[in-house]
């Protein structure tokens, strides 16, 4: 009823109330408004409850058509591909620059064009196959695996480097994250880890991000930051940690931070309380609760990239970007000290509260401003972090002092996209598809994952059918056991990455990948 009120409101209302703009109504239309039980008064419209009624129809109609809309994106990314295609023949393309996360939400420049007509992703679709491969991996747990990651403490007598960053989940299911630029003065043997980032916590909150997979892809830097060559991925494990050890020249090094999307993914949680932000006391001023001190003292750890326990500008921009798209000048900084406790010209963790205490005063209690900071730094409503990923990364290094600094955040960059491709062809087994030389699927395995790469040398897109059905104990990236991907011509792009759902048991990967008619 109230769809019918907003789709013959929408042709009624023009200026002023008159009936001046698009379709002319039927007696009939005309007859069904004025019978809406809403607007009825006795027997005639009653035009303010009426306008109500559009307003509030019209708002929710739009919130369902977007709701609908995110998820057709996401299962249409799903089901055709949602990594970019990298091109077998292409220069290299420049590192991408970080923009507002408003932005970020509704770019999608880096998903290839599809074609117009789709094809079925269903097990029937199978039937239109000519060509196709299988592969299967039996994979132990991971409890009874020996690790060759060299421990930290094995290296404790050479120089070190740490920063933090952090994997945050968007709406649509993309993933960003804090990438860094790593300097070595002279060649040295180094060892690079990547672990999720431990945080106090509240008794019985969870911390699922803990068990979420980290890794870093090293590139190394030549002539400019748009030559980028791959020489290294923390691939060897030890229990959350990641980690790769080998010899690197001087000079400058990117550090890509990675995670599969296997477990940092949108989950559907029903959220029983909403956490209160802030109260007011006796006195009659506002505080910030317990809980909510605790979330920001968190936040506060995370954002702090380099440790020392204050926030440079640097660090305080990246809170910025991420939370309202924006970046605080240096005049705006220069106030903020003014009024913010602050030591060697650095935010102090009581600043940071006072900021947001300041920001609750400024909306006389109203949380919502605050709810718009959490949730846009992975928390829900009970103050949970689920959909954010926080890591620290050490690097060692025998004959020289590292340095590292923060550099972007943003989605996973085509730097990033080629540096996975190429792993996976290099390091994993490649099977031509049978009947059609010119697909070949690449198939890397380490000892927490499997990845796959789909490389088409043809002339022509193809569509290839993937199948995990027979999989057992398995999650993938996607989501879907069954799905397409859409390859372009003379490229290669990422099909899946797949992980074990208890790694305490066996896990067998199990996956057909046929070209579709």
């Amino acid at each position: 009823m109230l769809q019918l009120a907003c789709k013959l409101a929408s042709r009624a209302l023009g200026p002023m109330g008159a009936a001046r703009r698009g379709e002319k109504m039927t007696a009939d239309e005309v007859n069904a408004i004025t019978k809406l039980a809403d607007v009825n008064s006795g027997g005639k419209l009653d035009y303010k409850k009426f306008c109500n009624l559009y307003m509030a129809t019209n708002e929710q109609c739009c919130k369902t058509a977007l709701e609908k809309l995110e998820v057709d994106t996401r299962v249409m990314r799903q089901q055709f591909g949602s990594q970019v295609e990298i091109s077998t023949e292409g220069a290299t393309s420049p590192i991408s620059k970080p923009s507002p996360r408003t932005a970020r939400k509704t770019d999608h420049k880096a998903t290839p064009r599809r074609g117009e007509n789709r094809t079925s992703s269903r097990p029937s679709s199978a039937q239109g196959c000519k060509a196709s491969i299988s592969s299967t991996m039996s994979m132990g747990a991971s409890s009874n695996k020996n690790s060759k990651l060299i421990e930290p403490n094995t290296v404790k007598e050479w120089q070190c480097a740490q920063s933090k960053g952090c994997f945050y989940l968007e709406e649509d299911g993309t993933i960003i994250s804090h990438s860094y630029r790593m300097h070595l003065l002279q060649k040295s043997t180094v060892c690079i880890t990547i672990k999720p980032l431990s945080l106090s916590q509240l008794e019985g909150k969870p911390s699922p991000w803990l068990s979420v997979d980290t890794a870093l892809y090293v590139l190394k830097e030549n002539e400019s930051q748009e030559n980028l060559q791959l020489v290294g991925l923390t691939d060897q494990q030890n229990k959350e940690m990641y980690g790769w050890k080998g010899e690197l020249g001087s000079g400058f090094y990117w550090l890509l931070p990675f995670t599969t999307g296997c477990r940092l993914k949108k989950v559907k949680k029903q959220i029983t309380r909403e956490v209160k932000l802030v109260y007011r006391g006796e006195d009659g001023e506002l505080g910030l609760t317990k809980e909510f001190r605790t979330a920001l003292s968190n936040i506060f750890e995370v954002i702090d990239l380099d440790g020392n326990g204050l926030l440079s500008l640097d660090e305080y921009n990246f809170f910025e970007l991420r939370t309202s798209g924006e970046k605080c000048d240096e005049e705006a900084w220069a106030i903020c000290k003014e009024n913010f406790d602050t030591k060697k010209n650095e935010l102090t963790r009581q600043g940071f509260m006072d900021l947001n205490l300041m920001e609750a005063n400024d909306r006389e209690g109203n949380p919502s401003d605050l709810w718009v900071t959490l949730l846009s730094l992975g928390f829900n409503k009970a103050l949970e972090m689920t959909e954010a990923c926080p890591f620290v990364i050490d690097i060692y290094a025998e004959k020289c002092k590292p340095r590292i600094k923060p550099v972007h955040l943003e989605a996973n960059s085509g730097q990033l996209n080629r540096a996975i491709c190429k792993s996976v062809v290099n390091q994993g087994e490649a099977k031509v598809m049978d009947g059609c030389e010119s697909i070949i699927v690449h198939t890397y395995r380490s000892e927490a994952r499997i990845t796959s790469v789909i490389e088409n040398k043809s002339e022509n897109k193809v569509i290839i059918h993937v199948n995990n059905e027979q999989s057992k104990n398995c999650i993938n990236n996607r989501g879907l056991n069954i799905f397409a991907v859409e390859v372009a011509p003379k490229s290669m792009m990422v099909c899946q990455h797949v992980m074990p759902l208890n790694e305490q048991e066996e896990w067998i990967y199990n996956c057909t990948h046929s070209l579709l008619l």
